[in-house]
């Protein structure tokens, strides 16, 4: 969806300097707030060990063979199971965490202005206690990741003054079963986009189980987050007249929770892979984490109707032609 009379504030060139701006800024007031050290990441993991993510269960990974090795590898959806293995490994204490770029493939994403093939999130994770596990540690750190969105969107402002997003000064919370029974008639996509029209920025708490109409808010693996302990970050964008998405995140299952969503969603086969039985025998650090995603950050706060305005990627012809027609550079 292309708004009508759209034009970018930013030509090419300016463009990517901002985009460089604003990751530059987001990441190191994000380490800064949460207490992250930046580390480096896997582009792909073995197959068939449990450590990529699942996504909704339906999404197939793009995996080859390597002559060397014997054995297939997948390129990651993304990385959260092995930031928790990483945490355990370089010896992270509690309140202690790490971040990294993380960059994807989802070749059966459904593509269009805000959805690509290509993903790339700042990927974090943070050593907790068992007392930590708590919807006030939740919330006090999504209040930091938000403050955060607004303080790189001051500096992108004092940079690019024509560049004015509102945004407001606090995040509202609201769980995906009272956006159901505030909204019983609509969709969870429709009914983010109500609320967030109305707050501008919200984390909705709890994506993944079952709300009492019988559906979930939305799908969520059942083997990393905890369904109850969980929530997405979204705001208002106003140029795309829509509810936006910037972050997944939540804190991780443990045993229980593990075991018992496992079982809830019919994959109580993975409970014997190297990952999953770390956790279920408790050899993993009780963690919080989530992704990021840097290019839906700079699409907001850089005013784009497009998200193929600030990555590079690939896109049907059609899309191509009518963005051509629109005047909407892609890189």
């Amino acid at each position: 969806m292309i708004p009508a009379h759209y034009q970018s504030a930013l030509d090419l060139r300016q463009t990517e300097e901002a985009i460089k701006l604003c990751k530059d800024h987001f990441e190191r007031v994000l380490a800064d707030k949460l207490g992250l050290s930046r580390v480096s990441a896997p582009l792909f993991v073995p197959s068939n060990v449990g450590l990529n993510d699942n996504l909704s269960g339906n999404e197939r990974p793009v995996s080859f063979d390597i002559l060397d090795l014997g054995y297939s590898a997948e390129i990651v959806h993304s990385l959260a199971k092995w930031k928790r293995l990483a945490l355990g490994r370089y010896g992270f204490t509690a309140h202690t965490g790490l971040y990294t770029d993380m960059n994807a493939i989802r070749r059966d994403e459904t593509l269009d202005n805000i959805h690509s093939l290509y993903v790339d999130q700042w990927d974090w994770e943070i050593v907790i206690t068992p007392q930590d596990r708590t919807l006030d540690m939740l919330r006090a750190t999504v209040t930091n990741i938000y403050a955060a969105l607004l303080d790189t969107a001051a500096r992108i402002q004092q940079s690019y003054p024509e560049l004015q997003t509102t945004l407001p000064s606090d995040i509202t919370f609201i769980t995906a079963q009272a956006l159901e029974d505030k909204y019983p008639a609509l969709s969870g996509a429709e009914r983010e986009n109500v609320f967030l029209r109305e707050v501008g920025a919200a984390f909705i708490i709890g994506i993944g189980g079952k709300l009492r109409s019988g559906k979930p808010h939305d799908s969520r693996a059942p083997d990393y987050d905890d369904w109850g302990l969980n929530g997405d970050l979204c705001v208002w964008n106003p140029l795309l007249q829509r509810s936006f998405e910037l972050s997944s995140m939540g804190i991780r299952v443990d045993a229980a929770s593990m075991q018992s969503q496992l079982s809830l969603a019919g994959c109580l086969d993975r409970a014997v892979l190297p990952f999953h039985s770390m956790v279920l025998g408790d050899q993993l650090p009780l963690t919080m984490g989530g992704g990021i995603g840097q290019s839906r950050l700079c699409m907001l706060l850089l005013q784009k109707a497009h998200i193929g305005e600030v990555q590079a990627s690939l896109w049907p012809q059609a899309q191509l032609e009518a963005c051509e027609q629109a005047g909407v550079t892609l890189l």
